[in-house]
């Protein structure tokens, strides 16, 4: 009896390894590939985001360059593989381990809604705009006073918790009211303000990229009802929840403190 020797998964891998070898040295500039995904990176954590939109176009030609017919599908890979690098990059600057887990799936989920012939570019921009908004939380604000400066980090982290001021001010041994004056005082806004902030903020990924209702969105950040959700989205980005929803082209609402340094 024969016996068909079935190649090993470490073979496979090998012959596929040296075939892409051989086909890739007909292709000029891709040796330029992993030095502008390493400009991608430090223009996102930096927070350059037209630049950034640029770059990663860039690399999307390079990719389409070598992949042709399956362009798509090699785009769509490419994203997830750069979302798990910043998923990595984002828990080497103490991103607590599920946040950044979270925000790799989140990734994911976006690629595999959205991603079609039509809207790969979308998506690309929307990632580096989901990215930056991840990176922005995690710059340590300047403030000068210490206890402010962790508030604020401590608030980016747990912004999907049901939070008050009396709990912030539970969590470092302050009282309230000291709590209330140093963060108005060096933040140049309230404490209630920067909750609703960043409520507000991270509510429009999930207003853009998921399927849950409003009100469902309203109850996740905490806020007591539907209709102040509204009323809070809409000081601060100047359109209610639904229009931001429904029109891909609102930008995103992004806070800067006016305070920091």
């Amino acid at each position: 009896m024969n016996i068909i020797a079935v190649p090993t998964i470490q073979e496979t891998i090998s012959k596929i390894f040296m075939t892409e070898s051989e086909n890739l040295n007909q292709y000029d500039g891709l040796e330029k590939f992993f030095e502008t995904e390493t400009q991608l990176i430090y223009e996102i954590h930096h927070l350059e985001k037209e630049k950034a939109k640029e770059t990663l176009r860039a690399l999307i030609d390079m990719i389409s360059l070598h992949a042709g017919k399956d362009t798509i599908r090699a785009i769509r890979n490419y994203y997830i593989v750069l979302s798990s690098v910043m998923a990595r990059k984002l828990f080497e600057m103490r991103v607590p381990p599920k946040k950044a887990f979270a925000f790799n799936n989140a990734c994911i989920e976006l690629v595999d809604n959205r991603m079609n012939d039509s809207e790969f570019l979308y998506v690309a921009d929307e990632l580096i705009e989901f990215f930056i908004s991840v990176i922005s939380e995690r710059k340590q604000p300047s403030f000068g006073h210490q206890t402010v400066n962790k508030v604020v980090m401590f608030i980016n982290d747990e912004v999907e918790r049901d939070l008050s001021v009396e709990d912030v001010a539970k969590h470092f041994h302050i009282s309230t009211s000291h709590l209330s004056r140093i963060f108005r005082e060096h933040a140049g806004i309230t404490l209630v303000e920067y909750l609703n902030v960043r409520r507000v903020e991270e509510s429009q990924h999930y207003l853009r990229h998921s399927d849950k209702g409003i009100s469902e969105i309203s109850k996740q950040f905490h806020f007591c009802n539907q209709s102040y959700f509204t009323r809070i989205f809409k000081k601060y980005t100047t359109v209610t929840p639904k229009q931001f929803r429904d029109s891909q082209h609102i930008p995103y609402f992004r806070y800067t403190l006016p305070n920091a340094k």
